[in-house]
This record gives structure tokens, C-alpha cells and sequence, in this order.
């Protein structure tokens, strides 16, 4: 058993691990951490909940130890790319907790909130600066910051900041800095405008790579049901009164059905609230807290503004509208089953979405067994998609003792946050 303690990470690191719980790194971490210790650039393969942000964290805290210099004036020697304002909180509070041992300068740039705090955060320069590409920009077109000293560079999540269109704005980025920087490169997935952004950034990378592209974890049980569009809204709600559903996330393809459905679980009881891009950042960020502290039970969401949700304790992912990106699906149940935990990935599917289905089933390589278990099964959309899909009539129906769809296969879920994980980081 690798212990963090074997990757060659200072003391003042193993201290700042052990005192959030952890003590043995996850497989993309013992792979990762070396090569980035010894300065290579590293190109890995990982989907969400594996604990990229402490495999690229920790070794580059190392680094601006030990070769200390003071950061010059509205100039960073850590940058992080992140494609969302809340990833890049997220990753900003990994980075401060992992690095507390140390003094050390941090900033976080994206959209959303004023530019003059920022701004007077980069007057003095800082030692890791965690930023979304356009804020970058508009601030390195202010003359507010300069990249001309970067010692390194991480591009997180490339794949989705790809999808939001930032290839430009990132190409710019990377030819504002120095071509001696080390570079590391995060994806879920690797298509071939990642691998090409990859040979064009990279120099000489060693690949990671801890499960095949665009897999599902396998902790994760995932099923379907088939629902008219109708009945969507009643079985949402018999879903989630559940008291064995402890911590849900529910997915939406737009922001609009996001506040809808939030507005109907909180009128049928059910403590819920929005996050999407529409929402001011301070109403983001609460929504988030609400949810971590237990104020809420249920967090709806759209795919962007979910990339930066990084909660422990969530039992449960509901699919209340398919998404249309079959990537996207294997983000979206990946918020589930986080820290070796399990967790349930629940698709509602109506008549227009079997097609939705049929591409996530492609790209997950498997089927996704279908629950007919509850009132509101439509039998007929379930024959459409076995008949069309050409997958097996895999149905789980009710199983013994009379399991309610939500049960977890290993009892009831307490739906509290884990607050002490000893094998491995998932920051």
C-alpha cells in the first residue's frame, strides 16, 4: 500500500494531508505526483472524483518551496486554468488548505463579481493564481496582469473549457508565457481537439491515465426510467421524498428548467435550491454552502455550472432531463460515489430523450438497466428505445423486500459529508 508519504512530498505537505484525513493517495495522484515532482509535464486522463486537483496541488506547492523567489509586481508563478467560477473556488481552497504550512500568495480571477478586488490582488503579485480564461483576459488587456514569469501552467478540465469555446482564449493565454514552464493538462476525455491542444502546450509529457475514456465509475449504480413528460415532475417528488436519498444532485439542460424544478421541490417540501450561470456569483457560492452544510437537500443544476461542484456525501444524481452530450453524462453521475463512497445515478427518460439515451449507452459502453418499478413507468417509450437502441430488455423492476428505486444497494445513506477520508484526497 502506497502511503503519501512514499511519493517524495515535504513534511510540511504530509502535514496539511493528515490534518484533512488523508493518508493514501488515489491512483491518478501516486501516478501523477512523481513525475510532476521531477518537473515533467503530464497529460492525464481522469474523470471527475478521482483527485486530479491534489495530484497536480501538491507538487507544484513543493516546487514554489523550494525555489523560493518572490513573485514580481500583477505576475503569478502558478497559474490554474479552470473552464467555471466555481471550479476555480474550488481549486483556489484545495491549493490553500494542501499549502497551509507555507507562506504563500494566492488570488482567484473569473466573471460574475467586480474586477477591482482582483485587480488589487495582482498589483503585488501572487505565488498561485487560479483563473477562468476570459476574466484572465479582459484583466491582461487592462495591463493588470502579465504572465511573462508563469513557472507553470494547469489546464483543468481542458475538455469542457473546449466545449465553452475557450480554445482561442487559451491558445492567446499560452503565447503570453514563458516556453520553458512546466505544464500540466487535466481531461475527462480525450478527443482529438484535446490531444491536439495538448501537442501544441506540452512539451514531452508523460501520460496518467486511471480509467478508460469516458467510463463510469463503477461504484455507481445506474439505472433508467421511462416516464412520460408529463408525470416527470410527480416522479421527481415520490422520488426524492425518499428519506433514503440523503444528498441529491438533479441535472437540467437549461437554466429556466433549473428554476422550475428547484421551485417545484421546494412548494412540494423538499428543501432544494438553483445553481446555473443566470445566478450572481454570491448567489452561486451560497447555494453551494447551503448544500454542504446540510441546509438543503437537493442542489438542481445545469452541466456548466455543475463542474465546480465538489461535495462529499452526495448519494444520489438524478437525470430529471437527459443530456444531449453523452460526455456530459459521465460528468454529471460522477458527483456521486466520490472518496470511495457508492452512489446511485438515477436517468428519468421520456419519448424525445431515447435517442439522448441510446449515445450515453454508446459512449459508456454498457447499458443502463431500466427501473419499471415505479407508477409512472411507460411501457411503451421502454419498447421504443429496446427496439430502436437494439439493447437487451434489461429491466430491474422491484427488487427483493421491495427496494423503492432510491434504496442504496448497501443500506440506507446518512446523506452527511465525510469529514474524514484516510484513502486518498478528491479535492
Amino acid at each position: 500500500m502506497t502511503l503519501f508519504a512514499d511519493l517524495g512530498l515535504a513534511d510540511p505537505l504530509l502535514k496539511a494531508l493528515a490534518a484533512e484525513g488523508y493518508t493514501q493517495p488515489t491512483p491518478i495522484q501516486e501516478q501523477a505526483i512523481p513525475y510532476l515532482l521531477a518537473g515533467k509535464d503530464v497529460l492525464g486522463l481522469a474523470q471527475t472524483g478521482t483527485g486530479k486537483t491534489a495530484a497536480f496541488a501538491l507538487p507544484l506547492l513543493q516546487r514554489l518551496e523550494q525555489y523560493q523567489k518572490r513573485a514580481l509586481p500583477k505576475s503569478t508563478r502558478i497559474l490554474v486554468l479552470t473552464p467555471t467560477r466555481e471550479l476555480a473556488v474550488q481549486v483556489a481552497q484545495s491549493f490553500r488548505a494542501y499549502g497551509s504550512h507555507y507562506r504563500l500568495r494566492h488570488a482567484q480571477v473569473f466573471g460574475g463579481v467586480g474586477m477591482v478586488p482582483q485587480i488589487k490582488a495582482m498589483a503585488g503579485g501572487v505565488d498561485v493564481l487560479v483563473a477562468t480564461p476570459g476574466r484572465l483576459l479582459d484583466l491582461i488587456g487592462q495591463n493588470a496582469i502579465r504572465l511573462d514569469s508563469v513557472e507553470a501552467l494547469v489546464l483543468d478540465e481542458a475538455d469542457r473549457m473546449l466545449d465553452m469555446g475557450f480554445i482561442q482564449p487559451i491558445r492567446r493565454i499560452v503565447a503570453a508565457m514563458p516556453k520553458s514552464r512546466q505544464t500540466v493538462l487535466f481531461s475527462a476525455t480525450m478527443p482529438d481537439s484535446i490531444l491536439g491542444l495538448a501537442e501544441s502546450v506540452l512539451h514531452c509529457p508523460v501520460r496518467v491515465e486511471v480509467a478508460p475514456v469516458s467510463s463510469t465509475a463503477e461504484k455507481i449504480e445506474q439505472r433508467v426510467l421511462f416516464v412520460d413528460r408529463e408525470n416527470k415532475r410527480s416522479l421527481l417528488t415520490s422520488l426524492l421524498s425518499d428519506q433514503q436519498v440523503g444528498r441529491a444532485l438533479v441535472f437540467t439542460r437549461t437554466k429556466h428548467g433549473a428554476n422550475r424544478v428547484a421551485e417545484l421541490l421546494d412548494k412540494a417540501g423538499i428543501p432544494a435550491d438553483a445553481i446555473h450561470g443566470n445566478k450572481s456569483q454570491g448567489a452561486r457560492q451560497k447555494a453551494l454552502t447551503d448544500f454542504r452544510d446540510g441546509k438543503i437537500r437537493v442542489l438542481v443544476a445545469t452541466d456548466i455550472a455543475a463542474r465546480g461542484i465538489d461535495v462529499d456525501g452526495v448519494t444520489h444524481v438524478f437525470n430529471y432531463e437527459l443530456p444531449n452530450e453523452p460526455e456530459s453524462y459521465v460528468h454529471r453521475i460522477g458527483r456521486t460515489a466520490r472518496a470511495g463512497a457508492s452512489g446511485i445515478a438515477l436517468s428519468l427518460c421520456d419519448a424525445e430523450e431515447v435517442a439522448y439515451l441510446r449515445a450515453i449507452e454508446k459512449t459508456i459502453h454498457q447499458s443502463v438497466p431500466v427501473d419499471d418499478s415505479h407508477a409512472y413507468h411507460a411501457a411503451h417509450i421502454a419498447q421504443r428505445s429496446a427496439r430502436g437502441g437494439g439493447r437487451p430488455p434489461a429491466a430491474v423492476g422491484r427488487r427483493a423486500g421491495g427496494r423503492p428505486p432510491v434504496a442504496r444497494s448497501g443500506g440506507k445513506p446518512s446523506g452527511k459529508p465525510a469529514s474524514a477520508r484516510a484513502s486518498g484526497t478528491h479535492g
